[in-house]
């Protein structure tokens, strides 16, 4: 605060700036007749045609089909999974020998065997 008072002793209060008398009276009318006069254009008026009302609808449907399209095909393709594997391909494919491997890892006892694939031809 002491600062700012200084420097307001300094330097005053007063605005060293004045305007001339009447200047914003007449400052509007002075601009305007400065300003260049603007030619006027002449728009010319374009037939709108059939086609031009039509476009966006055509352009519309057109999207709307191809989507159509584009679902279709994506989908068509997951029903033909090349992944699936009969039961039949599934047995003839695996040997013996990783039969025997599985059982003997598993450690299931010939009774158990039994009942387990009894149990899973019922089914």
């Amino acid at each position: 605060m002491k600062e700012e008072d200084k420097l307001l002793r300094k330097v005053g209060t007063t605005n060293p700036f004045t305007v001339p008398e009447g200047y914003f009276e007449n400052l509007t009318s002075e601009v305007m007749n400065r300003l260049p006069e603007k030619e006027k254009t002449e728009f010319s008026v374009k037939k709108v045609t059939l086609w031009d009302r039509v476009k966006p609808w055509a352009y519309m449907a057109a999207m709307f089909a191809g989507a159509a399209l584009i679902i279709r095909i994506a989908s068509s393709n997951q029903g033909t999974d090349k992944s699936v594997i009969t039961e039949k391909e599934t047995s003839e494919a695996v040997s013996d020998q990783y039969i025997d491997a599985a059982l003997d890892h598993s450690m299931m006892d010939d009774y158990s065997l039994y009942v387990y694939l009894a149990d899973e031809s019922v089914e």
